[in-house]
């Protein structure tokens, strides 16, 4: 449901102006992305993730360990360096939250993985959802916090 959600906000428009392709599961490097896409003459891949855990009014991934999650965040990193654009998108399923953060307790590795990242220049964004028992929507966009 995330990356259906994601894609139908980005093919709106939504995530990167003047959008033109957006194609679901590329290859790249030694990494499988969510999608691929064109802008005029940027161009660029995304991963996403659908994060389920909210403690105290705010969201955390991962849930669990998550050694593919690591290895999304350097294939990110690694296509800056090409040329593309990089970003994660973390799809909070569930309509509020107060900020997103990185699940330091239960895998410090992917925190420490995303900041990389981010510092790298890849985008980091988290949206929550607007549920109901027949859809789910992206919605607005929750603050990121990356500091440990």
């Amino acid at each position: 449901a995330p990356n259906q959600v994601f894609y139908e906000w980005a093919a709106a428009g939504h995530f990167v102006p003047q959008l033109t392709l957006l194609k679901p599961e590329c290859r790249h490097g030694d990494s499988r992305f969510y999608f691929y896409w064109e802008a005029g003459p940027r161009k660029g891949f995304v991963e996403v993730k659908g994060v389920t855990l909210e403690r105290d009014g705010a969201a955390y991934f991962p849930d669990a360990p998550t050694q593919r999650g690591i290895k999304h965040l350097h294939g990110l990193t690694d296509s800056l360096a090409q040329g593309y654009e990089g970003a994660v998108c973390f799809v909070i399923q569930m309509e509020q939250a107060d900020f997103f953060a990185p699940n330091d307790h239960t895998h410090p590795a992917f925190g420490q993985a995303l900041r990389q990242a981010a510092q790298a220049g890849v985008a980091v964004l988290a949206r929550c959802c607007t549920v109901t028992p027949d859809s789910l929507t992206l919605g607005e966009a929750v603050p990121v916090r990356l500091s440990p």
